[in-house]
């Protein structure tokens, strides 16, 4: 993930490249702000490579959200 943003990168493991880009920004607001006024940001993250599940939380997040991924084969690579 990007520190202190909604976005995380999909990286190319042998060239090191990103190559696509998630945004997050649509998960609650309600959950980014703690009572004391601290930025929890995104910062939990797992795949499930079996069924192509993403996990993402953040710090001092109260839920734990399950993302549907796009099918990266069909969609415009970064910089392309």
């Amino acid at each position: 993930n990007i520190w202190g943003s909604d976005k995380i990168v999909v990286i190319d493991i042998e060239s090191g490249r990103v190559t696509h880009m998630l945004d997050l920004s649509i998960l609650p607001e309600t959950d980014k702000k703690s009572s004391t006024g601290h930025e929890d940001v995104l910062n939990g993250i797992a795949f499930d490579t079996v069924s192509r599940r993403l996990f993402v939380t953040g710090k001092r997040w109260s839920r734990l959200y399950e993302v549907r991924l796009p099918d990266f084969s069909k969609c415009m690579e970064l910089g392309t």
